[in-house]
């Protein structure tokens, strides 16, 4: 019966993501469960009873004016046409997926080496003192930049293969969707992970800085570095897996292949641009605000009105189901 399921929905992708077409979709699927379960009963081994339902009910093009499809089936075929899709296979995405893992952790520790390139005169200052710890330390920094830079171009050329993501018009299947789905729900709890214990490392900087030693006071620019390649990491994984599951055109019925039960929807892709930057934005401002003010004993409520405000903007902005 998952054979039959997995057709049908093959069968209206590409269809339009409306109340009558799903009401379609529902009736066409009731009367194939019903044919099976008839063969089943008449003793019609599982394979044939799957091959005979599909060859009786499997082409739309037939079923479309008994379903009242006509109409929507001719608007299908006429953007297929005209606006062609690259589907992507699973060991496709899978690729893509693993790359942007590997791109990630490569800009991340990119821009760690960056931020943490000015600690290299303080530390030979600190281990050899004179003119020789000058040099090394301006040599330090410079070799750390440069191996940012090569790490930088590196992940570029690596990704370059997939830019026809941001260029073309693409597609993926349900088996696909559901393959990301289950990733994205395992990375969920390491995102979060990593996305608090960068704001930790972001605010640990405040008792180390108390303290009047250079070489102390230089493990601010580690703990910062660290932060931000965490969130540079997390951010990239979790957006490959939002990027896939937003290929499929959101009028169509392989439009919902990349919601979960629960996800909102969204009333257009403004509303659904400001919902992906909101917590980056508030973290970015609890940030700015805690450092120029140092009231982080009253900065910490910022994180209690961002939960109400975006609740409010989820109720505002969410569009209304069919």
């Amino acid at each position: 019966m998952e054979t039959i399921k997995s057709y049908l929905e093959a069968m209206f992708a590409s269809m339009p993501n409306t109340p009558e077409v799903k009401k379609a979709k529902a009736e066409l699927l009731q009367m194939m469960e019903d044919k099976y379960n008839e063969l089943i009963a008449d003793g019609v081994s599982e394979n044939t009873a799957v091959g005979t339902v599909i060859s009786e009910f499997g082409n739309l093009d037939e079923l479309a004016e008994d379903l009242g499809l006509v109409k929507e089936l001719q608007e299908t075929h006429e953007r297929e046409e005209s606006m062609p899709r690259h589907f992507l296979r699973m060991e496709e995405v899978e690729d893509y997926l693993n790359l942007k893992k590997g791109n990630g952790l490569l800009v991340g520790l990119g821009v760690f080496l960056c931020i943490t390139s000015v600690t290299w005169p303080i530390i030979f200052e600190f281990l050899m003192r004179g003119r020789m710890a000058d040099g090394f330390g301006i040599c330090g920094m410079f070799i750390s930049i440069a191996v940012a830079v090569a790490l930088f171009v590196f992940a570029g050329i690596r990704g370059r293969d997939w830019d026809f993501l941001d260029k073309e018009l693409c597609q993926i299947d349900m088996s696909t969707a559901d393959m990301v789905k289950d990733k994205r729900r395992a990375f969920k709890m390491p995102h979060a992970i990593m996305i608090a214990g960068a704001i930790m490392l972001f605010i640990l900087w405040i008792p180390i800085a108390a303290i009047d030693v250079d070489i102390i006071s230089s493990c601010l620019f580690y703990f910062v570095g660290a932060g931000v390649c965490m969130i540079i990491y997390a951010s990239t994984v979790m957006g490959s897996y939002e990027k896939i599951l937003k290929l499929n055109d959101s009028k169509t019925i392989s439009g919902n292949y990349g919601k979960d039960k629960g996800d909102i929807v969204y009333i257009n892709k403004f509303a659904e641009g400001i919902m992906d930057v909101y917590w980056p934005t508030v973290t970015c401002l609890y940030l700015i605000i805690s450092f120029v003010t140092m009231d982080w004993h009253i900065t910490w409520i910022i994180w209690v009105i961002g939960a109400i405000a975006r609740r409010l903007l989820e109720v505002v902005l969410e569009a209304e189901e069919d």
